[in-house]
């Protein structure tokens, strides 16, 4: 695996090849997810891996999004925060739950690149709709949706990522210039 190029190939993908990927590839790239890092080790996500065809058809109208109708595969990625909130508080606690989310799904969409398998990251849904069709307790939030499938095709073009410079700043916000190394004569 070259991680610089599985992480500038990555994209979202919404047209999805007939061939169906193999379960195993998709439980592998879950599986990544356990390396992020978690606040104080308390994992809070949890994937549902779907491959009910009338489920998926359902979360494609669930989410008004017909491309997630045409895959195999879906993996619902849910949090748990309780543990969590438990530990730091609700104000921490909420955030380092989205944080450790977020880089847990990064891990897991990495992943997917370097098996070759594509998906798009789907936040857009009506939440309640999803919990009653997957039994998905209240206290538990659904992160997002990833359809998994192969890509149809390759663009020819690839958008340019934004510059650099418009997000990097230095030893404070929107400080454009690295300091000068100070010279020390000997």
């Amino acid at each position: 695996m070259d991680l610089d190029k599985v992480i500038k190939n990555r994209r979202s993908v919404k047209k999805f090849k007939s061939k169906k990927p193999n379960w195993r590839d998709i439980l592998e790239a879950i599986d990544s997810a356990r390396y992020a890092p978690m606040a104080g080790g308390n994992c809070n996500l949890k994937f549902i891996l779907v491959d009910d065809k009338e489920k998926i058809q359902k979360m494609g109208d669930c989410c008004q999004q017909d491309f997630i109708k045409t895959v195999d595969f879906v993996v619902v990625a849910c949090s748990k925060p309780s543990r969590i909130l438990n530990a730091y508080g609700e104000e921490k606690g909420k955030i380092y739950s989205h944080q450790q989310s977020g880089a847990a799904i990064e891990n897991f969409l990495l992943s997917i690149q370097d098996k070759g398998l594509a998906t798009c990251w789907v936040g857009h849904f009506v939440e309640d709709q999803v919990k009653k069709l997957l039994s998905i307790p209240n206290d538990v939030h659904i992160e997002a949706l990833f359809p998994i499938g192969y890509e149809f095709s390759k663009p020819k073009t690839r958008k340019e990522p934004i510059d650099l410079d418009t997000i990097l700043y230095f030893n404070k916000y929107k400080n454009k210039k690295m300091k000068p190394v100070k010279r020390f004569s000997t």
